[in-house]
């Protein structure tokens, strides 16, 4: 378990979060690398979209796996201009958590949950870092992000 892994699962324990880690000895950075991983498919899976708004805060996207996040959408839905994609850099020292592995809750961000997601009853995200994922209901999901749920997608 390397600090990343063990700061989310703290996170999870501490807020009683109906949510399991899981661990892996391969990448999981990918949406193909991480199906693989857990015998899934990308349908499976959910995308943490790292965005930095004008005023420098952390907007976190979280799409299906084979969806795209529309930061023009995201920036009218928030009354901003269109946010920017954050870098590796910025994800890391704005949520914690390194790209690849950066899970839909943990830190403080705005979250946006693309409505698709709900139409799912377990969906994997990112578990902390790119060998790690957490197997979540998107109910769940909400209730720990305490994020918006909304048409936030690519058409």
């Amino acid at each position: 378990m390397t600090a990343y892994t063990k700061q989310l699962f703290e996170f999870i324990q501490q807020n009683h979060l109906n949510a399991v880690q899981l661990l892996f000895q391969c990448s999981t950075h990918s949406v193909a690398e991480a199906a693989q991983a857990v015998g899934a498919t990308a349908e499976d899976f959910v995308k943490n979209i790292c965005m930095i708004a004008p005023n420098g805060g952390l907007i976190v996207a979280i799409v299906k796996g084979e969806d795209r996040a529309s930061p023009q959408k995201i920036g009218k839905l928030l009354g901003i201009p269109t946010p920017r994609l954050a870098t590796p850099e910025e994800i890391l020292a704005l949520s914690g958590y390194p790209c690849g592995g950066t899970p839909s809750f943990g830190y403080s961000a705005v979250f946006l949950v693309d409505e698709r997601v709900l139409e799912k009853d377990i969906v994997y995200t990112g578990g902390g870092d790119e060998n790690a994922l957490v197997r979540v209901s998107p109910a769940e999901l909400l209730k720990a992000n305490g994020g918006k749920a909304a048409n936030i997608r690519k058409e």
